[in-house]
């Protein structure tokens, strides 16, 4: 039996702003030293007889996958299959799965793993994919990672099973149920016959792939035409933009899970969370004799059950109760534990407004390193740009402003219309409007230079690229 691990890594995780935006979203958020994807992976490697992994994930996130993959020491055994954009759960299975199979056959058993959830046990956890992968191999189900409730919460999906197969862990599936109102989640877990729904599935590529051909044929047509001209065997898998806008927006439960005869699921209590609030983050950790859990410098007076995360600052906290604290350099979040589920609201009225914090951050990370916006006023924004050794900007212009370069650090490569020149650190250059330009690092230190923009418009869509290395879209 071979199996290889799909983790889906994307979403926008709006509940956990102001850390996880739209540019860096949930999967990248570091818990105990390591991103959520990392421990993923770690988890993924307890299994045994996994042969291969693929991560499936946004094409503007693949560098940064990538970096964490090597900081997991996993790039010789990991494919990344590259989405041009956002869709759901069941294309991303399907494009898995026709990839699986490319590479191993029907018989290979798919693990698929959201990035974003922790669990307590690895070895509880490698139990359970233990008897769902054999369920799976031998008898072709597809196979639920069920969470046995410890409250009746209503912000869960659950799964309500009948008795055990033959003498195995796994249970028949009897229905889905989507969140419930409290009271039946309180009839839920007296029942003793509910399980919270993971998002966690274990099948056979060709299991899953036939399934969908009978129950979503639309999804599993568009998929084929996808792969038709991807080659899927290098360790990163770009889909074609056109054919994958075809795919249909939809969850792999409404697609193939609420339709299928033959689903079974394993009750687990492996200590599983999916961090959908601050709330949850702060459970995670251990808290002082007052129930106050900090996450960076904080103080505490008078204090009780209050959660802090701070990225620079010391944060105090005098006299108050059961709140969340989130302070990051461009935004600060203040809300009742209770309510913290009511964070995306936030992003939803930022987003409404058009104001670009909802997304981004004021240290924004790019393949080539990083930027921070300094300061930003009338017709002017400021930013420190930090360029790795060996990276570079893409050619690119711009229509609406003129930048200013001034080195601070290390040696740069600047291309200016047709010339190329050597700027030293204390140096500068002008980049005038509508003029062909890059900025590269081919030494082996970090390159740091400041950045004046002046201009009527200084958006960040405000680039046209003519090269670009990473192979971003406009």
């Amino acid at each position: 039996m071979k199996i290889v691990p799909i983790i889906l890594c994307g979403g926008a995780g709006t509940r956990l702003w102001p850390v996880s935006r739209e540019s860096m979203p949930k999967p990248f958020i570091k818990v105990g030293g390591r991103s959520l994807l990392q421990r993923t992976w770690d988890r993924a490697r307890t299994v045994p007889n996994v042969v291969h992994s693929a991560v499936v994930t946004n094409v503007a996130y693949s560098y940064k996958v990538a970096e964490e993959l090597m900081d997991a020491d996993s790039t010789t055994s990991t494919s990344i299959l590259l989405e041009p954009f956002g869709r759901n759960t069941a294309p991303a299975i399907a494009l898995a799965a026709l990839w699986a199979r490319a590479q191993y056959g029907n018989d290979v058993v798919m693990l698929v793993l959201p990035a974003d959830h922790l669990i307590d046990s690895n070895e509880a956890f490698a139990a359970a994919v233990q008897a769902a992968a054999e369920m799976a191999s031998e008898s072709g189900r597809l196979m639920l990672f069920g969470i046995t409730p410890t409250y009746p919460d209503t912000g869960f999906g659950y799964i309500e099973w009948e008795a055990a197969i033959g003498n195995s862990r796994a249970h028949k599936v009897a229905r889905f149920v989507e969140k419930p109102s409290a009271a039946k989640a309180d009839e839920y877990l007296a029942a003793g016959n509910f399980s919270w729904n993971s998002g966690m599935f274990c099948f056979t590529a060709g299991a899953i792939l036939r399934s969908m051909g009978a129950l979503a044929p639309e999804l599993l047509a568009a998929a084929e035409a996808v792969v038709a001209n991807a080659p899927l065997d290098g360790p990163q898998v770009a889909f074609d933009a056109a054919r994958f806008e075809k795919l249909p927006n939809i969850s792999i439960d409404y697609a193939v899970m609420e339709k299928a005869d033959n689903v079974a699921v394993i009750p687990c209590g492996f200590g599983w969370s999916d961090i959908g609030s601050w709330k949850a983050v702060s459970e995670i950790h251990t808290p002082d004799a007052a129930g106050n859990v900090t996450d960076g410098q904080a103080i505490f007076v008078n204090s009780k059950r209050t959660y802090v995360r701070s990225d620079d600052r010391v944060v105090a906290a005098v006299g108050v109760e059961d709140l969340v604290v989130i302070d990051t350099p461009d935004a600060l979040l203040v809300a009742h534990k209770s309510a913290s589920q009511d964070v995306k609201e936030v992003v939803r009225t930022l987003r409404e407004q058009g104001n670009e914090i909802y997304r981004i951050h004021r240290t924004v990370e790019r393949p080539w390193g990083t930027y921070t916006v300094l300061l930003e006023g009338p017709r002017f924004k400021i930013k420190r740009i930090e360029v790795k050794p060996g990276a570079a900007l893409s050619l690119q212009m711009h229509h609406r402003r003129s930048e200013h370069w001034i080195v601070v650090e290390g040696v740069a490569q600047v291309t200016i219309g047709d010339e190329t020149v050597t700027v030293n650190r204390n140096e500068s250059r002008y980049v005038p409007l509508g003029a062909k330009h890059r900025l590269a690092n081919t030494g082996k230190e970090t390159l740091a230079i400041v950045e004046v923009q002046c201009g009527d418009y200084l958006g960040e869509d405000d680039i046209v690229r003519f090269e670009d290395r990473y192979g971003r879209l406009q």
